[in-house]
């Protein structure tokens, strides 16, 4: 006999089979060619009940941060009594963690169920030619998405874009407020080869007569344009938020400015209250931390930080704040894997001389760099990489290490590393402990 949770695993597994037959652009090479269109993920909406109108949404968007800043405003409007759900992407290990409701992870039957409406919409469309046929595997899986938000009946829903913003199929939304936290070079097969037009694709997550949040300032001159003629086309506002010091500090002042917006708009906590950056307090940002994003492990005394980010500027940020801690002192062993689509370039420069140790790798999945092509590119930008084509064994080798010599380990650079060695860290640090 089997029990509940095998049986919903099973159903979740099949679901899954079904839709990883589907173009999924999360592992394949985001080129030019990338076909993007909301046409299919609007008809499957339709035909699966306009789920996307029975909730209030935030879209965010932007180079990074786009997860945390889900997660704050989501754990603030949850504890203020609001019902609330986040759809975020990638995963890290299971793609159950892109769908919250009431601050918890989705249950596999009720991810499942969702799912085969979606496939089944889309195999409906399919036989009639109509254009949800040509449904993608995040199509489908921000439709299941928006239809355990209609059945939750959640007020407010805080949504992740998938890549740049205009054609993202989270665009089906309409959003009251939206969010661009950043703009960096990035995608640009995809979004266009300058700042400016990246940021023209990611402004356009903006509703109608709504307000666009963003950490971009004035003085950066071309996007801040791009963003206020957006704006200025949509009838809505736009709010500038100043971003100084560490990455979380940044984060948390783009929240609290979501935050301010959503009491403007009417939401109300529990006793009646506006809602307002206050109920964002420090015990409510502890709890909306995300696996993969400066999350720090201990393995036989010495530390592991784990970072998904993915850019120069994102590395330098990170590297400014964690030089500074005293917990951590010298320079990490850094462990490194990266999308084929990234600039490596850049990003290994600005690791240069920050770190004692260059180990390059790949993971299984995703549309990565080998290990040999991400060490020749490392030793250009002037360090004296290592190529590990098992990721664990590097992990392994860099602890050791630092536990001999003393250091830290820094894991940086995919979200499919990261699936890889998360696991791995959570058994090593538990089996130290007991």
């Amino acid at each position: 006999m089997y029990s509940e949770c095998e049986m919903a695993a099973d159903r979740l597994d099949r679901a899954l089979g079904r839709l990883d037959a589907l173009v999924n652009w999360e592992r394949r090479d985001r080129g030019g060619g990338m076909d993007r269109s909301l046409e299919p993920v609007r008809d499957v909406l339709e035909r699966v009940g306009a789920p996307h109108r029975g909730f209030n949404s935030v879209l965010v968007g932007g180079t990074k941060g786009k997860g945390s800043v889900c997660a704050l405003v989501a754990t603030a409007l949850d504890r203020a009594g609001v019902a609330v759900g986040i759809y975020a992407s990638p995963h890290v290990e299971r793609v159950t963690e892109r769908v919250r409701l009431g601050g918890e992870e989705v249950g596999r039957e009720a991810l499942a169920k969702a799912l085969e409406e979606a496939l089944e919409a889309r195999e409906a469309a399919l036989a009639e030619g109509a254009p949800g046929g040509a449904a993608t595997w995040f199509d489908l899986v921000t439709v299941a998405a928006f239809l355990l938000f209609a059945q939750a009946e959640v007020d407010w829903a805080l949504v992740e874009v998938g890549i740049g913003g205009r054609l993202d199929s989270t665009r089906a939304l309409d959003p009251a407020v939206s969010v661009v936290t950043n703009v960096e070079l990035e995608h640009t097969a995809t979004l266009g080869p300058t700042r400016e037009a990246i940021a023209g694709e990611k402004a356009a997550v903006v509703g109608e007569n709504g307000v666009l949040v963003t950490g971009v300032q004035e003085e950066d001159e071309a996007v801040w344009e791009v963003l206020r003629t957006t704006c200025e086309a949509a009838g809505a506002r736009l709010v500038s938020v100043p971003q100084r010091g560490p990455i979380e500090a940044r984060n948390l002042a783009l929240a609290e400015a979501v935050l301010n917006e959503l009491g403007r708009l009417g939401v109300r906590d529990g006793d009646g209250r506006p809602i307002w950056r206050s109920h964002l307090d420090a015990e409510a940002a502890a709890s909306a931390r995300l696996p993969g994003r400066q999350e720090r492990f201990s393995v036989a005394g010495v530390p592991v930080v784990l970072d998904c980010g993915h850019t120069a500027e994102a590395a330098s940020l990170l590297l400014e704040e964690l030089e500074r801690d005293p917990e951590l002192g010298r320079k990490p062993k850094l462990l490194l894997a990266l999308g084929r689509e990234k600039d490596a370039p850049r990003l290994l420069k600005a690791f240069a001389g920050h770190v004692d140790r260059c180990l390059c790798s790949t993971a299984p999945e995703g549309r990565l760099l080998d290990c040999e092509e991400l060490a020749e590119r490392a030793h250009e930008a002037g360090h004296d990489p290592e190529a590990w084509d098992d990721p664990e064994e590097a992990l392994d080798d860099a602890i050791t290490e630092a536990a001999e010599t003393g250091g830290w380990v820094l894991i940086f650079g995919s979200f499919y590393l990261a699936a890889v060695l998360r696991p791995r860290l959570e058994r090593l640090a538990a089996d130290l402990l007991d």
